[in-house]
This record gives C-alpha cells, structure tokens and sequence, in this order.
C-alpha cells in the first residue's frame, strides 16, 4: 500500500482568473497551483472562470490541467461558469475540490450535498469579513475546511461567523526568494525620476482605487510636510495604476508636493524589484489588507517596512518582527515612524540588517514553506 503523502489524489480547483489581471488573489493560486503540482502523485484540474488561455509556466505542468471559460459572454459567464462545475465535478468526482474563491463556495455546498465531495474554500480579507450572503454563510459553516492567508482575516472570520476554530486553518501568502533579492539603487530608475543614490527614497506599490482608500498612501502623503521638516530631500514613489489617480494629483497639488512626489504609474513586472531596491523604505499603511505580499517582496529585497496595525499586515511583518507597525489613521505616528526608519534610529535592530531580514521573511514565508503547510494540511484529510 502506498504511503499516504504518495496516495494519488485527483482534485478540482476552481479560480476566478489567473493571467489577464495579476493581483494578490491570483498570485496567490498561483503560488498555490505550483505548490499542489510540486507533487506529481496530484492530479489537479483547474476551471478558470475569466481568463482565455494559459500565460506562464503553470499551464506547462504536466499534472495541471486547465479548463478556461473566458469566452463565455459576460451575461452567461458566472451561470455558465457555475454549471460547468458542477458538471465536471459530477463526472470527474474529485478527492477534494479547493474553491480558490468564497464566490464559488455555494456551488461546492450543493455539490457536497448531491454527490458528497468534500471541499475547501480560500479566504483572503475583505472577501472573508461581514459576510451577509446566506448560501455563502452556509458554505462556511459546511466546508471541510477553510483556509485563510492570515491569522487575522482567520479571527475575524471565525469572530463574525462563529465558525470551529478546528476547521480554520493558516496558509500565508509566500515570496519568490529568487525574484526578489537585495541589490543597488539602480541607475536607471534614478535617472527615469530625476532622483540621487543619497536621496532618502519611500516607496509604496498599490492599486490606486477611489473609495476606501484603505492602501494608505493619503496617509503617507498627509505625512509628508513633517517628514520634509526633518528631511528635506526625501521623496515619495507611488508605484500603481487606477481610477483614483486623478484625486491623488490633486491632494498633491494641494499639499505642495509636487516636487517630493512620482506617481509611476503601472510597472511591468520585470521592473518591480528594481522598485524596491530604489526605496530606502516601504511603506504602505493600509487598512483593509488580508494580507499584503507587497511586504514580503520589500522584506526579501533587505528593505524596512511600515505597515498598519489593524489588518493582515500584522501576519506579514510577523507582528512588528519584520518591519514596523502603526495606526493607520495616525498621521503624526505614521510620519515619526518614517523618519525614524530613514534616519536608522528605529529600535528593531532587524530592520537595518538586510540579509538577516531577508533571511528571516524567507524562513517565515519561503515556498519551502507554504509547500510544507500545504501538504500538511492535504495529507491528513485525503
């Protein structure tokens, strides 16, 4: 008989897209199909709601089979969609199906209760908390398991759902230690905004999207005029691309900072850990993140961190460990922990030691361990 991390296991994945738009979400399923095919006993099928086609080394992966929908017309997309899967699954009948979505937990509900296969649901942030929608309550409570990427998003949604602690369990986000490594400012990002090697650099990377504004780049602007006073050459690089630019112009005109402050705009990824070692310092306040891998990716590049202290970036800055935390709403903290990290007078030592940094966030979050986690959780319930 064969071991039982050797026993073949025949899974479905169902994700809302992949390829065409990467943020965290998809990273993430990303990192979590590499992570499943890391084993070639699994055989995974992977229905993708939104995407047309593969874009990658995933689709390349010998027990990875991928099923899109993106050609679906957008009135018969998530109908369709969802009639597919319960198709499939019927006529495939999986060991295990993995809802990389709490959209898709009601059909795996049904599915459960029609044929009795188990499934798991990903949970993330916002997705995850105040959940009103009653199928996808009920999904919750039914699911054989329920993974989060952080121990707060975890809480919180055992809190408002009064779930089974036992049933809730913990895959964070991982880095791709290899992409991301420390190195010199680079040339020509200085040059591409006008800046000098000796200038004191903050950096954050975020969607720029109206509403919320919970990525917290208002607040490191409001803190900008206090952080000048201290020192005057620092400048701000606002990497990202959306609707609430416009807005952003404008509390920058209005504050003054037109000369302290680039918004970059969108960039590729090719150019993204050059971004991070541009900075002197990431720092993105947020309220509203589940999690954040935007950290980790500073963290692994040797860079000290800011984050707020009321969402999942205390998962990813291991609770003050790996960066600084402070009240989000705090403009006069938010600015004093600032010019405390560019100045080198913050008391976490950590953070001015980038290859213990770095060595710290890879141990906390390499893909040897989200590997690890996940086969732990897949082993005992298969």
């Amino acid at each position: 008989m064969k071991p039982e991390a050797e026993r073949e296991l025949r899974l479905h994945c169902w994700v809302p897209n992949l390829f065409e738009f990467q943020g965290g979400i998809q990273r993430y399923l990303q990192d979590l199909l590499r992570a499943i095919a890391s084993q070639p006993c699994r055989q995974t099928i992977v229905l993708n709601k939104r995407d047309r086609a593969g874009n990658g080394d995933l689709d390349k992966m010998p027990n990875l089979t991928f099923r899109y929908f993106g050609e679906l017309p957008d009135a018969l997309k998530t109908p369709g969609f969802a009639a597919s899967l319960i198709t499939a699954a019927l006529g495939d009948r999986p060991d295990l199906i993995l809802c990389g979505h709490l959209h898709f937990a009601p059909v795996a509900l049904m599915l459960r209760r029609l044929a009795g296969i188990p499934y798991w649901i990903f949970v993330y942030g916002i997705d995850a908390w105040n959940v009103q929608n009653p199928l996808q309550k009920a999904a919750l409570h039914a699911a054989n398991r329920v993974v989060s990427i952080s121990g707060y998003t975890r809480d919180r949604l055992i809190a408002e759902q009064r779930l089974d602690p036992a049933k809730v369990a913990l895959l964070p986000c991982t880095i791709d230690a290899q992409r991301f490594r420390p190195a010199p400012k680079p040339d020509y990002l200085l040059q591409r905004y006008g800046l000098q090697a000796d200038q004191p650099i903050v950096l954050t990377v975020a969607r720029l999207v109206g509403g919320t504004r919970h990525k917290g780049y208002d607040a490191v602007l409001e803190a900008l005029p206090r952080i000048r006073r201290a020192l005057p050459r620092v400048h701000y690089v606002l990497v990202g691309k959306g609707g609430d630019r416009p807005r952003i112009e404008a509390k920058i005109a209005a504050l003054g900072l037109q000369d302290c402050v680039t918004l970059a705009g969108f960039v590729p990824d090719a150019e993204l850990c050059d971004h991070y070692n541009l900075c002197d310092v990431f720092a993105m306040p947020s309220q509203g993140e589940g999690f954040g891998i935007v950290y980790l990716e500073a963290i692994a590049c040797g860079k000290p961190a800011l984050g707020g202290n009321q969402d999942g970036a205390i998962d990813a800055l291991a609770h003050g460990e790996l960066g600084a935390l402070v009240n989000p709403t705090d403009t006069e903290a938010i600015a004093h922990t600032l010019i405390q990290l560019l100045q080198g007078t913050h008391p976490n030592p950590l953070l001015y030691q980038p290859a213990e940094l770095r060595r710290g966030a890879i141990a906390r979050f390499g893909r040897d361990t989200f590997t690890q986690t996940l086969n732990q959780l897949l082993t005992p319930d298969l």
